[in-house]
């Protein structure tokens, strides 16, 4: 079966996403969670935790976490195990990436994904740089910027650390030329503060493991801009067609509610619950055959 021929739909949400507060310790990660569940199938488990819960309307992922509610939890967990995944981002570790992804470089969409070059031996040397890092946030904050901010360069070499071999490659002349392109809208190079769009990148190479197209309905973001959400799936091509993209209020689709629970449960989760988030973490194993209703436990 070819790739165009075979498709899944899936449905997510992010949880702890802070726009361009990047570097907040509160804070330190973005968890980007995906069910392929139907409505209906997601509509049942959202029943069955508004009933253990004892809520009519709105529900949080902090409250299936209290201690009292650990057999719904644990029902929840095993019920969606071979029908979701969750990609986790640590915001510094990201920040710190993006400078060796914008200034070192080609920026492309395939920076922040298994795609793009691996910086990790450079964002561990760098990633404790606090100064540095909230300087490369104040430079690559755009929005507005019609000219060059000469002090917010200043800054940011005043800042950078000058025992990481991996930063002399990183030139005045390279950083301003980047920045007019980001001031100038370059379509070709992503935003650098918007972690969800690379989570994206990384949720359709995970659904479609290069043998389907992924189509997805995604909690309404302002981060996944038509153009943006466009040029990524040019990027990806055929390493993980784009089937389609929509973005819903997650107040009137089950499927992203329940893509919200799983976000706020792996961003959230203490370690004892490692063992049962753990298969949410690994590599796309495709569904068994059994319908997904057949496949479930039984109701707490």
């Amino acid at each position: 079966m070819t790739v165009e021929s075979s498709w899944v739909e899936i449905a997510c949400d992010e949880s702890g996403f802070s726009g361009t507060n990047l570097l907040d310790p509160a804070s330190p990660v973005i968890t980007h969670a995906s069910v392929d569940l139907a409505i209906a199938e997601a509509a049942e488990v959202i029943g069955v935790l508004r009933t253990r819960l004892r809520r009519r309307s709105e529900y949080k992922a902090n409250q299936i976490l209290r201690p009292e509610q650990r057999p719904a939890l644990e029902w929840l967990l095993t019920t969606l195990q071979g029908h979701a995944h969750v990609h986790v981002i640590d915001k510094t570790a990201y920040v710190a990436a993006r400078v060796f992804e914008l200034f070192t470089e080609e920026p492309s969409y395939g920076a922040g994904t298994a795609l793009g070059k691996d910086h990790s031996a450079a964002v561990a040397a760098v990633r404790n740089r606090t100064g540095f890092l909230a300087a490369f946030v104040d430079l690559t904050r755009t929005k507005r910027v019609k000219l060059l901010d000469h002090a917010a360069i200043d800054r940011f070499f005043a800042t950078m650390p000058a025992d990481i071999p991996a930063l002399r490659l990183v030139t005045r002349a390279r950083v301003e030329a980047v920045m007019r392109r980001l001031i100038d809208d370059d379509p070709e190079i992503p935003p650098p503060l918007e972690p969800l769009v690379p989570a994206l990148a990384e949720t359709l190479l995970y659904w479609s493991a290069g043998r389907r197209a992924v189509a997805v309905v995604h909690d309404e973001q302002s981060a996944l801009t038509k153009g943006r959400v466009d040029r990524l799936g040019a990027y990806l091509g055929e390493r993980a067609p784009l089937r389609s993209f929509v973005q819903v209020d997650s107040r009137e689709d089950p499927r992203v509610q329940v893509a919200d629970f799983l976000a706020g449960i792996a961003r959230r989760g203490t370690p004892d619950l490692a063992d049962l988030l753990a298969p949410y973490m690994q590599p796309y194993v495709q569904p068994c055959d059994q319908s997904w209703a057949a496949t479930k436990s039984s109701q707490v």
